[in-house]
């Protein structure tokens, strides 16, 4: 079973030096960066109209760079860059997935910056020749290249930054930061991160190379409304999680075992990230329809998805499994509100208690159509 993501940031936090300062990682990359951008800027002196075109072509280099490299050694294994690999699709990735974006405190710096030695090394190893080549033809040419060189570097770094920050940092509310920050979370998806939206600070690679991938941010639900009903049952299935968690998210076989669930209009299979179906029910003894989508599909871990309804409905539902024994232990979780208040009065007096007894009765039809499946999966291979 592939580890949740709250064991691997413990594990991760755990193993960083003690003597790590966030704070000292952060300015020297700030404080080396601006130097070198005005060591380099100070031999630029009257600068030319076409020379000024180096600004441009330059960060349209830097972009193209960052692209190639988080594209084809990020996310795909080169002897080379094993390290860089490791970091970033191993590290990084791990640490933070869909749902779990944003970092906790200060010191989750460490996987989210590059290590401090990196901008000294694509100050001094790249940066610096190609200025020394470019300054033996033009002085104010060279001057600004290597400024923007490094100038693209310390953006990535505070964009990067950005795109992890806790949703109510007043930053994420900027429209470019937001539409980024938007982008670098659908690259985070599993099913996305090898194909879609490596750019981090511009999206104009992604979209030159046809990898740009968008869809809006889900309607988030009422809160300002009275609490959510929650409802939560956890079961020990027999299968390993990644087989129990496809099932479960094969929304076409909710009928077989969700006593709600009368029929289901979308794909088969387990439903990643984005999938949207709709579900006739009967719940509460209330006959209803939902339009759901599939906010996320962790396989083996979590998989998540909203639903709106008739008489106001939303909801919420998540499952969560974890190995147990010799088996899973299945974790379902329904939140949901009503926007009247006459349906609020009925959930509260009648249709919480049906809901909580239909919901606890899927759960052992589940544990038995699961082991069905799995056992003939299993014949099947």
């Amino acid at each position: 079973m592939r580890q949740t993501t709250e064991a691997f940031r413990s594990r991760y936090r755990a193993a960083i030096h003690p003597r790590y300062n966030p704070w000292l990682h952060g300015v020297f990359v700030l404080l080396f960066g601006a130097l070198a951008i005005g060591g380099f800027w100070s031999s630029v002196q009257q600068v030319r109209a076409l020379e000024w075109l180096t600004v441009p072509l330059t960060l349209l280099l830097f972009n193209f760079g960052v692209y190639v490299v988080h594209r084809h050694l990020g996310h795909h294994k080169k002897t080379f860059a094993k390290l860089f690999y490791a970091r970033h699709a191993g590290d990084h990735h791990s640490f933070f997935t869909p749902g779990h974006m944003t970092y906790d405190s200060a010191r989750d710096w460490r996987v989210i910056l590059f290590p401090a030695w990196l901008i000294v090394l694509h100050t001094l190893v790249i940066t610096l020749p190609l200025w020394w080549l470019l300054a033996q033809v033009n002085a104010n040419v060279a001057g600004l290249f290597g400024g923007c060189m490094v100038l693209g570097y310390l953006t990535y770094e505070v964009f990067h930054a950005c795109e992890h920050l806790p949703p109510q940092n007043p930053l994420t509310r900027l429209p470019w930061i937001r539409q980024m920050r938007r982008l670098h979370e659908l690259h985070h998806r599993r099913e996305c991160m090898q194909e879609r939206n490596f750019n981090i600070v511009f999206p104009l690679m992604d979209y030159l190379f046809g990898t740009l991938y968008w869809e809006p941010e889900p309607a988030p639900l009422n809160l300002s409304r009275p609490p959510m009903t929650r409802m939560q049952h956890q079961i020990d299935i027999a299968g390993e999680p990644t087989a129990v968690l496809a099932y479960a998210a094969s929304v076409n076989c909710w009928p077989q075992w969700h006593p709600s669930s009368l029929k289901i209009d979308g794909p088969a299979g387990p439903l990643h990230a984005g999938a949207r179906f709709a579900e006739d029910i009967r719940a509460g003894g209330r006959d209803g329809h939902l339009c759901w989508e599939v906010s996320e599909y962790l396989p083996g871990r979590r998989w998540c998805a909203r639903a709106r309804g008739d008489h106001g409905l939303s909801l919420q539902l998540t499952y969560e499994c974890s190995a147990e024994a010799d088996g899973t232990r299945f974790v379902r979780t329904l939140d949901y509100q009503f926007d009247g208040l006459a349906m609020r009065i009925a959930n509260r007096l009648l249709l919480k208690t049906r809901i909580e007894r239909e919901s606890s009765a899927s759960m052992l039809a589940l544990r038995e159509m699961a082991a069905q499946h799995l056992a003939v999966a299993s014949v099947s291979a």
